[in-house]
């Protein structure tokens, strides 16, 4: 999985570039300008076609200097630029001053501010916006209404817009909005340098920067050589994980092939090899979201798969499955008993149980003399979050499936640090949330949503973005976050770590989703994922 870096690191990585004297600031700052260059033209291949007009807007840091760049590229691709700075020049770092200076030869340096963007015809017969005022290292609301860039109704079309690092406004750490005058400017095209930061992939920062590309400025030279003086050993990580600082995250992306074989899945095997998942139903009425799981568990290659039902739901059950199991499932004593088979090692508990049943059942669940990996999902999260004996018997073997509204019942203080607009950046994220969350709870939690974040309770997270070309909107339907639970509970009963159960599942539910397209229900992405898998 690809590192998703914070501003921090990714400066901690430029400065050790910089002292090791592998690359120089000035060749970065130059090489990100022709990067930026390069993916516009790669981006809209008509710009390159003839001479167009461009509006620079650079900050007062290294992001700006690197606007300096692309200003100079365009004016010598034959350009019009209209190059404007938000700052004093006198104060701008010194490669970014160098860059200013050489600029200053070819062209003017206007003012931006406030007033300067009201002007109608600023952006007007502009071809392309550059947005290099802030980037990485935004940490307070810029009182610039850059969406006062956008033209009025009837007077053209609105000029595509490319940002450096980030648009102005989004907070690198968080993907969050900082203050409300941020006045943002959505990019169509994002271009940023070495890796793709969290704020790419969380909360608004998707929307905000439109497609997004990566540019190489020199850094993974360093990381070779690290790599060669270690014996290969070394990591592009700036510096790993220290006592105080948790592991670098990760975006999960798509699986190597292999990964898949983990688990009890040899060739010589039997069914129960492939492990034996337990997924327990509501009452009568109440039992689709458990068959949906249960289905789903199945699919991804648990080798058995058992429904387990209270007497008055049992003939409704029964008349809807083949391939599953049923056991009746009464009450804490029954399921002790049925978890007393050690053959038993995967459970996944809450999916249209109810919460008076799921409070009911969770004490054996949590407590059976062998404990099997368990997902906890739906009712069963409401029911731990209304009784805080059950959340002490989380154990590590679990796995939490919240989505917003289950994570503000569990974690109502994280969840509170999550809404409303933060006023300074680095700002509390997603994943600063559900890293903090594993850690309390002791177990792994995956907090739902186009950008899902995993987290284990050793502070090890990722990312899953379900955006741009990986976006799966269809999967906004009642059912979907059930057969999610169940491939992961399918992966547990296979052998998979819960962290790593988790990750691959919210890739496989996405590309499940992916395959089938519009219209789909949620019966529909167990069956996807055969389909998915071949193809890997």
């Amino acid at each position: 999985m690809t590192e998703l870096l914070t501003a921090g690191e990714m400066r901690a990585l430029e400065q050790a570039a910089i002292g090791s004297g592998i690359i120089t600031g000035r060749e970065m700052m130059e090489r990100a300008g022709y990067g930026v260059v390069e993916a516009v033209l790669a981006e809209w291949p008509d710009l390159a076609a003839a001479p167009h007009r461009a509006l620079v807007l650079c900050g007062p840091g290294n992001n700006g200097g690197d606007g300096f760049v692309v200003a100079r590229l365009l004016r010598e691709w034959g350009w019009a630029v209209d190059l404007r700075l938000y700052g004093d020049p006198d104060r701008l770092p010194a490669d970014a001053k160098a860059n200013h200076d050489r600029w200053c030869g070819m062209g003017e340096v206007g003012r931006l501010a406030a007033e300067s963007l009201g002007a109608p015809d600023l952006a007007g017969g502009c071809d392309l916006i550059v947005d290099a005022v802030f980037g990485t290292g935004l940490t307070r609301p810029v009182a610039l209404p850059l969406a006062s860039l956008a033209p009025a109704p009837g007077t053209g079309g609105r000029p595509r817009c490319v940002a450096i690092d980030l648009p102005t406004g989004i907070c690198s750490d968080s993907g969050r909005r900082l203050g409300p005058e941020a006045g943002l400017f959505p990019a169509d095209l994002t271009v940023t340098f070495h890796r793709m930061k969290l704020g790419h992939v969380l909360a608004e920062g998707p929307a905000a920067c439109g497609r997004t590309r990566i540019v190489g400025i020199g850094l993974d030279r360093r990381a070779r050589r690290t790599s060669d003086r270690a014996g290969g050993e070394g990591s592009s990580s700036p510096g790993g994980a220290g006592p105080d600082k948790p592991p670098t995250a990760r975006l999960v992306e798509a699986p190597d092939a292999a990964l898949l074989h983990k688990g009890g899945t040899a060739v010589a095997g039997h069914k129960f090899t492939h492990g034996h998942a337990l997924v327990l139903a509501g009452g009568f009425g109440r039992t689709g979201a458990a068959r949906l799981a249960a289905r789903a568990a199945l699919r991804i290659g648990a080798g058995l798969v058992t429904l387990g039902a209270p007497g008055a739901a049992q003939m409704e059950v029964a008349g809807q499955i083949t391939a599953l199991m049923l056991r009746r499932v009464e009450d804490g004593a029954a399921l002790t008993a049925l978890l007393g088979d050690r053959r038993l090692n995967a459970l996944c508990l809450g999916p249209g149980m109810g919460i008076d049943r799921a409070a009911t059942l969770l004490p054996a669940a949590l407590q059976a003399a062998q404990v099997p990996a368990t997902v906890l999902d739906a009712d069963a999260l409401t029911a731990l979050a209304s009784e805080p004996g059950l959340f002490a018997m989380l154990h590590p073997r679990c796995v939490l499936t919240p989505h917003g509204g289950e994570f503000a019942r569990l974690f109502p203080d994280l969840a509170d640090r999550l809404s409303g607009t933060p006023a300074r950046g680095p700002a509390f994220s997603k994943l600063d949330a559900t890293r903090a969350a594993a850690a309390r709870a002791g177990c792994t939690i995956l907090l739902k949503g186009a950008d899902t974040v995993i987290a284990a309770p050793d502070g090890r997270a990722a990312v899953h973005a379900a955006i741009h070309d990986r976006a799966a909107p269809w999967l906004a339907t009642a059912g979907a976050g059930d057969v999610l639970a169940g491939i992961i509970t399918g992966l547990l009963a296979r052998g998979f770590a819960p962290m790593d159960a988790a990750c691959l599942a919210a890739w496989l539910h996405v590309e499940a989703a992916r395959a089938f397209g519009p219209g789909l229900i949620a019966e529909d992405l167990p069956d996807a994922l055969p389909a998915v898998l071949r193809d890997m």
